[in-house]
């Protein structure tokens, strides 16, 4: 499945906001979602989980960095690479 970065970013955003129970305008593109307290362990596995299912994207260990999860862009940009792949 290929998605533009625009598509991507819109559904990583929408998953984030329900995932997390606070108002959407704190949580920015750029905001450290774990390290800001947004999202913690059980929230990184259910967002793996539908990561791998809304992208068709298969995660494995040495993708479990933490720059790759620690935003929504850098999140987006995580999808986009392993779509390219």
């Amino acid at each position: 499945m290929k998605s533009d970065m625009t598509e991507i970013k819109g559904k990583v955003k929408e998953y984030i906001h329900q995932a997390v129970y606070t108002d959407k305008d704190k949580i920015k593109d750029d905001s450290l979602i774990f390290k800001e307290g947004f999202m913690d362990s059980m929230g990184f596995i259910t967002l793996i989980t539908y990561l791998e299912e809304q992208f068709g994207i298969s995660t494995g260990d040495a993708d479990l960095l933490e720059e790759n999860f620690e935003s929504i862009n850098a999140i987006s940009d995580f999808v986009m690479r392993k779509l390219m792949n």
